[in-house]
């Protein structure tokens, strides 16, 4: 019975031996299937390996050498050219800095106090409005007489890159009264009036000045602003040289719009006197702006012709 057995094992081992492909088959097939999940995860990291082979890979398949990075002390100059650059445009086209040389717009504004002037909104058309404090060019020797400082080569190279106000410019920094077409007066100690109607300037005016000077100089007058121009006045009206001391030059103490840099908006030095620089609400009384009555009568006549116009025009259409 053993060699039966043996014999049955041995036939069996002989049907194994032939059937032994399809049962190899099997571990083949779960082989694939293992291959095939490691052939995607080869492939994915063929992918990563032609990446990296390509890149470090020269023209003739040799190996190239990575690039070191740029020193920080090459790409210095270069972050120091885009800086500078930046606030060039900035200075130019955005905002710039200026500092307060005098006590002409105490309280508003103190000697020393650097303030920030929108130079962007005048790019765009707009002109300055009344109320609001503004940087100007010297329309016409104003600083005539005033000390003049020399500036060393660093503030020369601040003023140059906008962080500090220049000392070539001659500028001013006033508060717009009046502009093109409005009629300002000054009558004994005040009230400054504008177009009729007179100002409450309180909230600005320095404590203890009145809003017009009693002399002879310019403190007592009576102007019309033309097209194109802006009065302006200091805050601290009894030491201010201003529109109305300078009506002797040539444009007969106004300021042309073409010479204004832009509206002051914020005091931003020392951080202590931060604030901003909104156009008091005296400015915004109603009538200000209101014209004379007679401006508002050549509309008559032109709507008499629109109305002789259109009986004209529906009588030849009915003839056509």
């Amino acid at each position: 019975m053993g060699d039966v057995a043996v014999g049955a094992r041995s036939g069996h081992d002989g049907e194994e031996h032939r059937g032994r492909p399809a049962e190899s088959a099997v571990p083949a097939a779960d082989s694939a299937v293992t291959s095939g999940s490691d052939s995607g995860a080869a492939e994915d990291d063929g992918v990563t390996g032609e990446h990296t082979t390509t890149g470090d890979q020269g023209p003739g398949g040799t190996a190239r050498t990575p690039k070191k990075p740029r020193s920080f002390w090459k790409e210095l100059p270069i972050l120091i050219g885009i800086a500078l650059v930046l606030a060039l445009l900035i200075k130019t086209f955005l905002v710039q800095a200026f500092s307060i040389p005098s006590d002409s717009m105490q309280n508003t504004l103190q000697q020393g106090d650097r303030v920030l002037v929108d130079k962007l909104t005048p790019w765009f058309g707009s002109e300055p409005e009344r109320g609001e404090v503004v940087v100007f060019h010297d329309p016409d020797n104003w600083l005539a007489g005033e000390p003049t400082t020399d500036p060393n080569a660093l503030q020369t190279f601040l003023s140059w890159i906008g962080l500090m106000p220049s000392a070539e410019e001659k500028d001013l920094i006033k508060r717009v009264v009046g502009v093109g077409g409005d009629t300002i007066e000054c009558k004994n100690t005040g009230p400054l009036t504008v177009n009729g109607k007179a100002l409450n300037e309180q909230s600005y005016v320095y404590a203890g000045n009145t809003p017009c000077s009693q002399d002879d100089q310019g403190g007592q007058f009576k102007v019309k602003v033309p097209e194109g121009y802006i009065w302006v006045m200091g805050d601290h009206r009894q030491n201010s040289r201003d529109s109305r001391y300078n009506q002797a030059d040539k444009n007969h103490g106004m300021v042309p719009v073409k010479d204004v840099v832009g509206r002051a908006v914020v005091v931003a030095w020392p951080i202590n006197r931060w604030s901003t620089l909104p156009v008091p609400d005296t400015f915004d009384q109603p009538g200000l702006n209101a014209q004379p009555a007679a401006a508002g009568l050549p509309a008559a006549p032109q709507g008499l012709a629109l109305a002789g116009v259109v009986p004209v025009v529906w009588w030849r259409r009915r003839k056509q």
